[in-house]
């Protein structure tokens, strides 16, 4: 009789970061108090198959990138647990862009596997739409959130240069940013699920960026 294939420890270490998104999705889907506390759980969750696997990284930038981007995103999510009496918005806004810049020197220096595919021009179609649609709304805002919106567009590309899984992660990131924008500018324009789905789409994209940037470094041997 064939042996069956056994899951390795190393996939394992992501169980806890799926059960804990599923559950937290479902939480904001009944507008469960307990919401809250598992937001603050997922990117220290992520990290673990980071750390499992970070003595074996080379360059050792490599790793620090990676748990950069998932720090700063942690800060971001937690702004206002960890902030409540500074302004949360503009705080968010500063956590999760300096992630999104260590994404963007992570794919870049280490994950990116082929130049810049035609269709990243759609990344640029979205920044200049998202201003038209969100501009007159943003207040004083206006520069700071046009800013963002390039370092946004910016990830999205940049990852469509690596492994599937992170250009997929790339996508499902600036899918919940994009929902997350118009809730804050235009909430009367979303229906009540949106917040779930911002969820959604956010765990899904962190999740499949970590999961290909491991993959591709574990088969060139240097994770």
């Amino acid at each position: 009789m064939r042996r069956r294939a056994s899951v390795s420890p190393f996939a394992w270490s992501f169980a806890p970061y799926v059960v804990v998104s599923v559950t937290h999705v479902i939480l904001l889907a009944t507008a469960s108090p307990l919401a809250g506390p598992t937001k603050l759980l997922l990117m220290p969750l992520l990290a673990i198959p980071v750390a499992i696997a970070a003595s074996r990284f080379r360059p050792r930038s490599s790793m620090v990138l990676l748990l950069a981007a998932l720090l700063f995103s942690w800060l971001g999510d937690s702004a206002g647990a960890l902030f409540p009496t500074a302004p949360e918005l503009p705080l968010m806004l500063g956590f999760f862009g300096i992630a999104h810049l260590a994404y963007i020197a992570l794919f870049a220096r280490h994950l990116a596997q082929r130049s810049f595919p035609w269709w990243a021009l759609a990344y640029a179609a979205w920044w200049i739409g998202m201003l038209l649609a969100l501009g007159p709304h943003t207040g004083g805002l206006l520069i700071a959130v046009a800013v963002y919106g390039l370092v946004l567009a910016g990830t999205a590309a940049f990852s469509a240069r690596c492994h599937p899984l992170i250009a997929t992660g790339g996508a499902f990131f600036l899918a919940s940013d994009t929902i997350l924008a118009f809730r804050l500018f235009l909430p009367a324009s979303l229906p009540a699920w949106s917040s779930p789905t911002i969820m959604l789409t956010y765990t899904l994209g962190q999740g499949l960026i970590v999961t290909g940037a491991l993959f591709v470094l574990r088969k060139r041997g240097v994770a």
